[in-house]
């Protein structure tokens, strides 16, 4: 008889606590009897990106399932059952209402929050707690880590990054408290090690010692994989099989994206773990947020694909002009142009990411089905930096509670944090409100 596990079941070795994915052994046959699609948890996840986008390529016309892709959001297209365009969303605490310039570090700091931001290059920043830290807060504990913060660029959390408003603003979307942002991992090892090491000074050693025989963190685990499989059924041990695949792939991208970055510039010191490649760095942490969730590690996730006011060229795409440079464009038509690249190629990486989520069963169905998926940005136009009318893709069905495969069009004022709400509905946590929420968004389900 196959033996029943807690879902919170570790492979232990050496100091290192490696999660699994959702056996069948994990769930009680009289709770897949009555309700299979609660077996597995929601988890909601939230991907930044700066400087707006050309709304024009963006908002699609008609609202409705009826409506066409519009050019940027073609890249989504493979997926377009798995999402709502989501219009006409507001946030007004980004605005400036009284102080001045300043609306990339504003467009961050609100962008979770709904909280208008203190204006200082000090110590003394004061925004908002953002959504994820509050579903962090009531359903965190249910997990190895309450969340995971994510980026592709380092920030600060000191001195002043736009028009006197401290970097703390503008390099940060998660925020634990009004005062103490959530700092976000760049470096894709090191997330690996958080989400796989023990902690402490053995876990330093286990690394230490894995680094110098080159071993997998798997090998150190091995004897503690193999006792468990052989209790579990044919169907576990197949899907374990293939989730140690995927974690020893994982494992090897790190290590050549390490290597690649050291040899392709001797002269620069790239910090250990930081890819020099573009594409393949938000790939990395694409798939690590993907691992994150499949083996319940976390259910709570952000990822800003760049700061606020980002300035990075996207050669790769024949764009050798800074972002935030570009953004202020004022109709030139050949920067729009380069701009829609940026565009496009951002969400295509985000259409990766669907991609993963789809392709990895979770339960009676894949993590996609029971996530909810956040993807946009602070700013609509990045020219005029408005607030208003946000660009959002909210993907994946929250274990049903979501419908699909439309273009929900809202009135332009609505707060954002409307939307939050609902989410925070989905994981289980208990909120009246949220920053400048008036209640929660109708319509989503």
């Amino acid at each position: 008889m196959t033996m029943r596990l807690p879902r919170r079941t570790f492979l232990k070795g050496m100091g290192l606590s490696v999660g699994l994915p959702l056996l069948e052994a994990m769930r009680p046959a009289t709770l897949l009897r009555a309700n299979p699609a609660h077996a597995a948890p929601t988890r909601m996840a939230f991907v930044f990106f700066p400087n707006g986008a050309i709304m024009d390529a963006w908002k699609p016309e008609k609202a409705g399932r009826d409506y066409e892709l519009p050019e940027t959001l073609q890249a989504l297209a493979e997926y377009r059952g798995d999402f709502n365009v989501i219009t006409g969303l507001a946030q007004d605490k980004g605005r400036a209402h009284g102080d001045g310039p300043g609306d990339h570090a504003r467009c961050a700091s609100t962008f979770l929050t709904g909280a208008h931001p203190v204006k200082t290059s000090g110590a003394d920043i004061r925004a908002g707690i953002s959504v994820d830290q509050v579903a962090a807060q009531q359903v965190g504990g249910m997990t190895k880590l309450p969340s995971l913060e994510l980026g592709i660029e380092g920030g600060r959390n000191a001195g002043n990054c736009d028009s006197g408003y401290s970097c703390a603003y503008s390099s940060n979307i998660s925020w634990k408290t009004e005062s103490t942002p959530m700092a976000k991992e760049i470096n894709p090892r090191l997330v690996f090690e958080r989400m796989f090491g023990g902690g402490g000074q053995e876990a330093a050693e286990s690394r230490a010692r894995r680094d110098f025989y080159r071993k997998s963190i798997l090998d150190l685990v091995a004897n503690d994989a193999r006792r468990l499989q052989e209790k579990l059924g044919q169907t576990d041990r197949r899907k374990l099989d293939e989730y140690f695949t995927s974690v020893r792939e994982l494992e090897q991208r790190i290590v050549r994206a390490e290597q690649h970055g050291t040899q392709e510039r001797p002269d620069f010191q790239v910090p250990t773990g930081v890819p020099k490649d573009v594409a393949e760095h938000i790939r990395l942490m694409f798939d690590l947020m993907t691992l994150a969730f499949r083996t319940d590690t976390t259910r709570i996730a952000t990822f800003m694909l760049g700061n606020a006011g980002s300035n990075r060229s996207y050669g790769m795409v024949n764009v050798n002009e800074g972002h935030h440079q570009l953004s202020h464009h004022q109709n030139d038509k050949e920067k729009i142009a380069k701009i829609k690249r940026i565009d496009r190629f951002l969400a295509e990486r985000f259409a990766y990411f669907l991609g993963q989520l789809k392709e990895t069963p979770d339960g009676e169905g894949t993590l996609l089905d029971h996530s909810m998926v956040l993807y946009g940005s602070g700013l609509s136009d990045g020219n005029r930096h408005r607030h208003d009318d946000l660009p959002l893709v909210m993907a994946g069905r929250a274990n049903g509670t979501i419908e699909t495969g439309r273009h929900l069009k809202f009135d332009r004022e609505i707060p954002m944090n409307n939307l939050f709400l609902s989410m925070l509905d989905r994981v289980g946590a208990d909120v009246r409100g949220l920053g400048d929420s008036t209640g929660r968004l109708d319509g989503i389900g």
